[in-house]
């Protein structure tokens, strides 16, 4: 599974280091420490405190959220497979995006749950890439 710094962190869900720190000390954010020193979040752990952050929206700070060139960096919330077909559901910051695509792009970028990933939209299409 992969780990994220909390810079990382921070960066997918929207907001300043210090605040995800602040998360972290507060017990928000489960972290573990790896072999030098860095405190690390779970994947999973991250995936699921930015969908619970983003249902609580309109918070502590009012930011305006924009995005350039229509990129949207997250982290994997849901992957739902079918025999072709599949659906992945990113958030990035207080964005929910989903995309349907092929199973076989699904398998190959390795995108599961926990996973950072970057969702770019043009018109009606949103496309994943993986980070």
């Amino acid at each position: 599974m992969q780990s994220y710094t909390i810079g990382q962190a921070a960066r997918l869900l929207g907001v300043s280091p210090d605040t995800a720190r602040r998360w972290a000390d507060a017990g928000r954010v489960p972290t573990h420490r790896d072999e030098g020193g860095r405190r690390l979040v779970d994947g999973r752990d991250l995936a699921a405190f930015s969908v619970e952050l983003a249902k609580g929206e309109g918070g502590e700070e009012d930011v305006s959220h924009t995005s350039v060139r229509n990129a949207f960096p997250g982290i994997v919330t849901a992957v739902k497979l079918g025999d072709v077909a599949a659906q992945v559901e990113i958030q990035a910051g207080p964005h929910r995006l989903v995309s349907l695509l092929t199973r076989e792009a699904v398998e190959e970028l390795g995108l599961e749950v926990g996973v950072e990933a970057t969702a770019r939209v043009k018109s009606t299409n949103v496309h994943i890439d993986r980070a």
